[in-house]
């Protein structure tokens, strides 16, 4: 979302090339709009069919004087044309009194029996058919891909803006949409050609990229691969679709039956097999469905094409339209292989028809199969440099052999136009505010400044904190980076501050090595598994405003060495050598224990903790998929794919004055679960225990949650170290139902909001040498009863805000014990 924002910062305007073209709704006598309606050129085959509101939108090249609307029950209209272009039609259709006996009416809800077009489904179901290539042992083909990002729906105010000035030559390079009919001018075009392997046995697939070829934000990796996440691989013959993380149920499901209408259109034969066409429409409103229609082979009921409109009332944010085709070739006279799939959406921040928007367009098409060549896995598991110099900078006697799909004229313009459009100014200043909120850092020169989110802070040591910030920056691929900041508390009257640095030394591996030193105040235990992370800090420990003191806060003085290397994909070993000291922030709060010798209390007592660490940790994420190849790398499908952890502390007595010597052993496993049709669910499950004695500050506090915000793995009614542990076991589970509760409730259809639920529990025990140690002013409490809470939740307030009201399930006597508590959480989604 956060490039959707960059985006939009620069819509822009529109003219007009084509031929032919009518746009309008039709609607019948009585003014009810007419769905589904054929909308055709006489004497051709070029040809669309109204919306669900009854609006469309025709094109073609060729010049034509007449348009023919016709639909079952009504009689044929033709209509003169009297000029290329004529928008905005209404066009009255009469009721034909003749078919009335026979008509099948497309508005209203269809019925489930003696249905032939549901009979037809029952047949796709029982002949169901993974992709084709999925029939065979091995296979490969020849992809090449085509992301675009437009500007649409412009007019002549926004072209006279003076925000626009000396940017004026962008609008010759205007086209119109034949999906939805608005002008665009494409501002970024992505071009991909990939050699694609598999094997069904080995359960392997890998692509190959062979060139890449890209204007308008030069060689910018990270907004390609959010474009592609945004359009992630999908099969049409699946239950439910997955895009923008939501789970849209397929037309083609087993559960298509009771949300969706279907209707027997027509049959043909196209490309010498007869097919049936299916007219599919939602049977409610404000659920994740689509509107369209698919031809189906009558011997083998595979689909031979099928387009996919989304629901206009579909509880989407920033998401005006979605549109998808896809086309496919029988090999054999019964496979079919997929040859072309094109992805249209609209984003806008609004919904209304006149608004400015962005499209994300993705064309991919497919060719030159071949099967049953075995590679052995070695292939499959051999990493590749995710950049080849080559590759990225093909001559143009590539791209016109390997293109399967020529550019349009005027795609062949803006990679000139954007070029130029870099160079001005006016957009520089554009693209630079657009950057600055998308990243969080102002970019000077090759430094940037921030993040500018966290400049303010509050807390019960500094009082009102200001801090400063920056890293290098010479570019997203940077093989090093160094960050730091400085801060000041106006309470406590100290300077804080923290350094570090990475440096990739392999690409392939992707081994780096890092270290750095942070001196500040920190609320210690805000999470269970450690992270020894130098610049990391909790929103706990500045949370400007708090539920009760907020005053459990340490001085830290950390400093790391280490390294970390990926020797299989998405596969991370990481070494880490840390020492820090410890001692209270505040007057009110202790983090005292008592100097033993064999277990024998010597009568002295230590305020401040000095403890040298090394931590083994193991990090894996099967199906995370990240930009870039430098030092640092983004993950563009966050929250979308399982992550395990498994780390492994020992600390250093006697090393470095190190106070302590024992072992930690923790473990994290969490996992997004996309439920069908009734939303997306959240868990996670954390592990832990300390082998050895120690005091508070080494020991795994419950992560409380003090602060008016929803932070996901803390316990929401605990305050900090309200319990402490050196064993534990926590879940964490949390359910957003997408509006689909709401959705059937008809004072609330319309806000789009979204129901969230939520649980949240956990296991732990401290063992009595730890109390022993024990000289702070927190009386050591373990969650022996399993401590639970849970939340129920209302989102998508405003499209931004999400609003959760906690309840406290059990340890209700416990001192201040808050039974109920009301926090809420901004962010943008889909």
């Amino acid at each position: 979302m956060k490039h959707l924002i960059l985006l939009s910062l620069i819509i822009l305007s529109a003219s007009v090339f084509s031929q032919t073209k009518v746009s309008g709704v039709i609607k019948d006598g009585t003014g009810y709009p007419v769905s589904f309606a054929n909308v055709i050129f006489k004497d051709s085959q070029e040809g669309t069919i109204s919306d669900e509101n009854g609006r469309f939108y025709l094109e073609s090249d060729k010049t034509y004087k007449t348009v023919i609307f016709s639909f079952i029950g009504y009689t044929t209209k033709d209509i003169e044309l009297t000029t290329r272009s004529t928008y905005n039609m209404e066009v009255v259709m009469e009721e034909s009194a003749d078919a009335l006996a026979e008509v099948v009416v497309y508005s209203g809800k269809t019925s489930k029996k003696n249905n032939p077009a549901i009979d037809i489904l029952r047949k796709i179901w029982e002949n169901r058919r993974e992709n084709g290539v999925k029939k065979f042992k091995q296979y490969q083909y020849d992809k090449y891909e085509k992301l675009e990002f437009d500007l649409n729906t412009i007019d002549s105010g926004l072209i006279k803006s003076k925000v626009f000035k000396g940017m004026e030559f962008v609008f010759d390079q205007v086209d119109t949409s034949n999906v939805t009919g608005k002008t665009y001018l494409p501002i970024f075009i992505n071009e991909a050609s990939s050699k694609v392997y598999g094997d069904n046995l080995l359960n392997e697939e890998k692509e190959v990229l062979q060139g890449n070829k890209n204007s308008g934000f030069d060689n910018n990796q990270t907004l390609i691969a959010f474009v592609k996440d945004l359009y992630n691989e999908y099969d049409v013959y699946d239950n439910y679709l997955k895009f923008f993380d939501k789970a849209f149920t397929s037309p083609l499901s087993r559960t298509g039956i009771d949300v969706y209408n279907y209707v027997l259109r027509d049959s043909a034969y196209i490309d010498n097999k007869w097919c049936y066409n299916i007219v599919y429409y939602p049977r409610r409103k404000n659920e994740l469905t689509f509107k369209g229609s698919f031809w189906v082979n009558d011997t083998t009921w595979a689909i031979k094409e099928i387009n996919l409109q989304a629901s206009k009332s579909a509880n989407l944010n920033w998401v005006r339209d979605v549109y998808i085709e896809q086309e496919f070739d029988v090999l054999n006279d019964s496979t079919f292989l997929i040859t072309r799939d094109y992805f249209l959406s609209d984003f806008s921040f609004r919904k209304k028809e006149a608004a400015q928007g962005v499209y994300g367009k993705r064309s991919t098409l497919y060719n030159n199969y071949v099967f049953d060549i075995p590679k052995d896995r070695k292939f499959y598991n051999k990493q590749v440099d995710p950049y080849n110099y080559e590759v990225y900078n093909r001559p143009d006697d590539f791209w016109d052999k390997n293109r399967m799909e020529k550019l349009s004229n005027d795609e062949k313009g803006v990679y000139k136009m954007l070029d130029t459009l870099k160079t001005v100014g006016r957009f520089k200043a554009l693209y630079n505010i657009g950057a600055t909120l998308a990243s969080g850092y102002y970019e000077v020169e090759n430094f940037d400044i921030g993040p500018v989110f966290s400049i303010f802070g509050f807390n019960e040591a500094e009082g009102l904190r200001i801090r400063l910030g920056g890293r290098t920056y010479f570019g997203q691929n940077d093989p090093w980076r160094i960050e730091g900041f400085g801060a000041y508390g106006f309470k406590d009257d100290r300077f804080k501050y923290g350094i570090s640095g990475k440096w990739l030394l392999d690409r392939k591996s992707r081994l780096t090595v890092f270290g750095g030193n942070r001196r500040d105040v920190e609320q210690t235990g805000s999470s269970l598994t450690n992270s020894n992370d130098v610049l990391g800090r909790s929103l706990a420990s500045s949370s400007l405003l708090s539920v009760g003191a907020n005053d459990r806060l340490s001085r830290i003085n950390l400093s790391t060495i280490g390294f970390d290397i990926e020797p299989w994909k998405n596969f991370v070993l990481r070494l880490t050598g840390s020492y820090r000291t410890l001692k209270s922030a505040t007057e009110t709060f202790s983090i005292d224990y008592k100097v033993m010798e064999d277990g024998v209390f010597t009568g002295e007592v230590k305020s401040e903790l000095k403890q040298a660490e090394i931590q083994l940790g193991f990090l894996y994420a099967p199906g995370r998929r990240t930009s870039g190849y430098g030092v640092e790398q983004t993950v563009i499908n966050s929250g979308d794919f399982p992550s395990f952890y498994a780390g492994y502390s020992y600390g250093l007595k006697d090393v470095l004055g190190g106070d302590f010597e024992y072992k930690k052993i923790q473990a994290l496993y969490s996992q997004p679960w996309n439920i069908g049709g009734i939303g997306r669910l959240f868990s996670t499950v954390e592990v832990g225990t300390t082998i050895g004695a120690v005091p508070l500050s080494l020991l795994n506090p419950i992560p409380g949650n003090q602060t008016y915000f929803s932070l996901y793995n803390s316990f929401t009614q605990l305050d900090y170290y309200e319990f402490v542990s050196d064993t534990y076991a926590s879940l964490h589970l949390e359910h957003n139902f997408g509006g689909r509760i709401f959705s059937r409730i008809p004072l609330l259809r319309k806000l789009d909001l979204r129901e969230v639920v939520a649980f949240r529990a956990i296991y732990g025990e401290i063992s009595q040498e730890n109390k022993d140690l024990n000289a702070s002013n927190i009386v050591y409490q373990a969650p022996e009863d399993i401590y639970w809470e849970w939340s129920v939740g209302v989102g998508n307030i405003f499209r931004v805000f999400r609003l959760d009201f906690n309840f406290r399930g059990n340890y209700l006597d416990n001192p201040d014990a808050r039974k109920f508590g009301v926090t809420g959480v901004f962010g943008f989604s889909f």
